[in-house]
This record gives structure tokens, sequence and C-alpha cells, in this order.
């Protein structure tokens, strides 16, 4: 303690964050890198394998095409009233009314040059997929199976497959496998989807592991350039999303893959809002991390998270993208070209750049001259000037939900959803029957349910539930659940917000106001407060896991390599792990004294 009060942060750093590595999985993207780092790497969480003959027919360039993602006329209605909604809080017009008639209103027309968030980004381009001399680094499916981990070893053993002259690469990952042309040999696949395994009929859960495995390994040999051979000398910290949830299943095979597959040394678990807290200095807020493809918001008190508060939305960043492009085609002012999001994983990286840049919650008209660019197979990026409007209704999709409609995806195989073992509760010596097929995964809960309510038979009504309720009203649910007045008070004046969309001009204001309305008038409470990130909101929580590693001095809740491959134990711990619910906050102790 007396060290930590004296010591100088940079000398703190570069005596313990060179060989610490910080890994924040995500739905779309990870935030991977060493502690002693200014910023995590962010890559896309995705590998595209090539295809073979034996794949075929039909071919899929992306394993999520068979999600439904067709708008009912139901949702289409809803999803009307909900911009109708929004349109006459931002004081623009309805869908049905014409810009010529009297409606009064605000005009605030943007060009990108004079955004202040806007970026002038190099066109995309579609990914190389033959391999150079460069490619070295990257594994073969032998290499995977087999455990070995040096990519430059590997690559005289790589499968030699050629297209004439050239040579397929076997592997592709991060945003270069977002850009493979739909035309080429190569299937896309996301491992996490909405927060949760991306397990289905179509994605086996031995894959979905193994592109884990896959990629993580990439992003440390390419990425962070730790050889095999020395990862022993190195320590992790897994910060992971709230809805990896207690029933732990996740975060076991997180944990095989770290200290098994990948040969760290040790590991910590903690939890994603705790470490958002960290990231800040606070010891107590209500955490609002708007992700790519999911939103959750759950209490810290004192550095210890509340799980009965936590909440988790179906909806992100993504759909605001996706959000954009139906906005636009409803107003005719999107270019007559095939921009597919789900299909073209290009087309999305081009939307969610185009919302970045030009989309804001403010009132009034807001429109802007962009540049749209349109991919067709095998060609080069077509060129589309176009003026796009209404950028503010997207964004307010997170209060109203009903405007972002998100996929709806088919459900696992029934033993998925079985697990006997609560990672949360005291498990040495006790036995518990195992399943005989031997799975051991479990996709969790949204809101204290499970995600789908029964199998074969899908029901719609945990969906419909989560869609309905929008990001204010869950935050207010998430707080008043804490049922004390003071602590109430407390976190609904210090909301914390982390994850990509925070950025958004304007939701901090648009958040307050929304949430204030959102307390019922009985509630004595009348201050709504969102604090200001002391980090860069979009990997705070990464930042969090960094301060973590450095100031935990005891490392009594960490596990060795050894003793989780001889059984998952940590010895003395009667523990599997100790969840980040039972980690006090030691980093708010250092920090606070």
């Amino acid at each position: 303690m007396e060290y930590l009060k004296n010591v100088i942060p940079s000398q703190l750093v570069a005596e313990r964050g060179a060989n610490l590595v910080v890994i924040n999985p995500g739905s779309a993207n990870i935030k991977v890198g060493l502690a002693n780092q200014d910023a995590p790497f962010v890559i896309a969480h995705c590998i595209a394998r090539r295809t073979t003959g034996a794949n075929l027919p039909p071919r899929k360039n992306v394993v999520d095409q068979m999600l439904n993602s067709q708008v009912t006329t139901a949702q289409h209605v809803e999803r009307e009233r909900a911009y109708d909604t929004i349109a006459s809080l931002m004081k623009i017009p309805s869908l049905n009314e014409e810009v010529s008639n009297s409606y009064s209103r605000k005009m605030a027309r943007l060009d990108g040059s004079n955004l202040p968030t806007s970026k002038k980004e190099p066109t995309l381009t579609w990914a190389d997929v033959f391999e150079t001399k460069s490619d070295s680094f990257l594994p073969t499916e032998t290499s995977l199976k087999n455990d070995i981990s040096d990519f430059n070893k590997v690559a005289k053993h790589k499968e030699t497959t050629y297209d004439g002259e050239c040579k397929y690469k076997e592997f592709i990952f991060g945003e270069e496998a977002l850009r493979i042309s739909p035309c080429e040999p190569y299937c896309l696949r996301r491992p996490i989807r909405r927060g949760h395994f991306n397990v289905s009929s179509y994605y086996p859960a031995q894959q979905v592991l193994e592109d884990l495995r896959a990629i993580w390994e990439w992003i440390l040999t390419a990425k962070l350039d730790i050889p095999s051979s020395q990862r022993t000398l190195y320590s992790a910290i897994l910060v992971v999303p709230e809805t990896f949830d207690n029933r732990g299943t996740k975060i076991k095979e997180l944990l095989s893959i770290v200290l098994g597959d990948l040969r760290l040394g040790v590991a910590v678990v903690l939890q994603e809002a705790l470490a958002t807290v960290f990231g800040n200095g606070l010891s107590t807020a209500c955490v609002v991390n708007i992700g790519a493809q999911v939103t959750s918001v759950i209490c810290v008190e004192d550095g210890v998270v509340l799980p009965a508060t936590g909440i988790t939305l179906s909806f992100g960043g993504e759909d605001i993208s996706r959000c954009l492009l139906w906005t636009q085609r409803h107003h005719q002012t999107w270019p007559p070209i095939r921009t597919d999001a789900i299909s073209k994983p290009i087309d999305m990286l081009m939307l969610n750049r185009l919302k970045e840049s030009y989309c804001r919650i403010k009132e009034g008209e807001i429109d802007a001259v962009v540049v749209v660019h349109s991919y067709e197979e095998g060609m080069p990026a077509g060129v589309h000037k176009t003026r796009l409007t209404a950028l503010n209704v997207p964004p307010m999709g997170l209060f109203y939900p009903k405007l972002l409609v998100p996929e709806v995806y088919p459900p696992p195989p029934r033993t998925w959803f079985l697990d006997y073992e609560d990672m949360l509760e005291d498990t040495l010596g006790m036995e518990y029957a195992r399943r005989p097929d031997g799975s051991d995964l479990y996709l969790g809960f949204s809101g204290g349910l499970p995600m789908w309510e029964s199998y074969p038979v899908f029901s719609n009504k945990l969906l419909q539930k989560e869609e309905s309720l929008g990001l204010a009203e869950a935050i207010t649910k998430s707080i008043l659940s804490t049922g004390r007045i003071d602590l109430q008070r407390k976190l609904f004046c210090s909301i914390q917000l982390a994850g990509g969309t925070s950025l958004t001009s304007g939701i901090i204001a648009a958040m307050e106001d929304r949430v204030l309305h959102a307390i019922p008038p009985n509630e004595a409470i009348d201050t709504v407060e969102v604090l200001q990130s002391r980090n860069i909101s979009s990997y705070v929580s990464w930042k969090g896991g960094v301060i973590f590693g450095l100031l935990d001095y005891s490392r009594d809740a960490w596990i060795h390599r050894e003793d989780w491959i001889r059984g998952g134990l940590y010895i003395g711990s009667n523990r599997k792990y100790r969840d980040s619910y039972y980690i006090q906050a030691q980093p708010m102790c250092y920090m606070n004294s």
C-alpha cells in the first residue's frame, strides 16, 4: 500500500505493464493490448475461412445470412409510429407530412467538412484474398488443432491451394475479413453475436470456440508480437461483458482458451461494468454500455457490482446504422444501389462510418451532403454523392427501440441451455451430474430471464419485452431496483456511459432528459446527471482492466495455468474462480487513499 502511494504512475506501468495482456471481447469488436499501451487494438471480432466444394451447395459467404432479418407488417407499423414520435420531439416533419407545409421547425444544415465528428475516411476496398510472403503468420487448420502457435514455423506446413498462379489464404481476420467480396470462396464467422456465443444449427459450438481461439491466437502473434514460447511469462485480464452471466460456462471456455490454448501463465476475470468504473476512477455508478449489438445497464456500489440491477437490451450501434439506411431509403435520399448490411459486411462498415460522422441528437432538420459507396462483386467501389436527411432520428432509436427492429435469431439446440454449475457459488467438494454429450455451453440471460423461453418451440415474448424497453426506461428500472433512496439519488447523478455509440454527439443531454422523464412522479428524485468519461468511452472498460491489473498486488483472485489445467481449481480459494461480483475494489482503495 505504501509503495502504491509513492510510486510514479509511469514507473508502475513500465514495471508491471509490459507483461500484462488485457482482453475485452465483444460481439463486433475485441479490444486487446498490453497494459503499457496508451490505447488497445480495436479489431473486428471475426474470421473468414476459405470454403471448398465440400461446403457447397448452397454457399454462404456469411454464416449469419440465415438469420431472420425480415421486418413484419406489425413491426413496420410500429417503426413508423416510433419515427413520428421522435420527429415530434426533434421538431421535424413526420413521415406523412410534406416538407412544404406550414410546419414550424428549426433548420441546421450540416456539411461533412464542418462537422466536428466527421472524418475523411479512405474508400473501403475489397480485401486481397491471395497470399504474399508476409502472410506467413497465418495458421492452418492442422496447426490450430495440434496447438502449434508459432505462425512463422507452421507456414511451410500450409495446405497449398492455387488459383492459377495465386494461392488463397486459408484464414483472414479482423476488418480485412469484413471486406472480402461475396464472390470469393470464403465464409465469414462471428463467434460472439448479440452478447452470446453465436451457436446455431449452422454454427456448432465447437466451431465457435475454435474460431475464438484462432482469432485470439492471431492477435497475440500478429498484433502483440508475443511468441508462444514466452507466453507463460505473461498475465491476462479477461474483461467480460454483462451478457456472460453467472452460469459461468462461457467464462470457463474463455479461461480454457487463455490459459490452455494460448498458454498465458496466469489470468483473472473482471466484469466489464466494474472495469468501467475503475477506468474512470469511480466507486459507485450506473454503468450504461452501448455496444455494437447489445446495450447493458448495471449498477456498481462501492466497487461491487449489484447483479440484480442488470438489464440487457438487444440493440446497439449497428442497429442505428441499419436504421440510418432504412430512414434514407424511406425518404428516397439513398442512391439506387444494392446495399445489404447482412450479406455484404463491407456495407455495414460503410454505414457505421456514415453514422459515426453525421448522426447526432439535436433538434431541427439535420441533413448532410455525403459520398456513399456501392460495392458490387468483383467491381471497384462506386461513388455516389447524395444528401442524407433526418440524421437525428436513428440515434434516438436507443430510447424508442421499435424504430430499430433488431434481427430475430434462431434458438440453439436444447442441450445448450443446461448448466449445472454456478460459477458464483462455492463448488469445491460438490458433485454435479454432467451432460452425457459432454457439452459445456450455456447461452445466458437478458434482464434475469433466459434468452429463449423454450425449445423447440421458439417464443418471441422475451424479445418483444426487450424491444419495448427503451434505454431511459432500462436505466430507471435498474437504479430503482436497488430499493434505497440514498443510493438511488447517488446513482441517478452518477450515470457512466461506455461503448463506441456513447460518443454520439448530443447523447448525454438527450439521456439526462429522457431518464428524468422516465422516473415515476411518486419517486423523490429530481436530478439526473451523466458523468463525463475520464478516458475515451469506447475503450474505458479496457483501460479499467489495465488499472486493475497494475494495482492488484495481492492477486488473490488470479488463476494459474497449472491449476486450471489440473481441473479448473484455484487452490485455496474454495471457488472455481472469483467473479467480479466478489472482487472488492482494491484499486479504489489505493486511488482514494
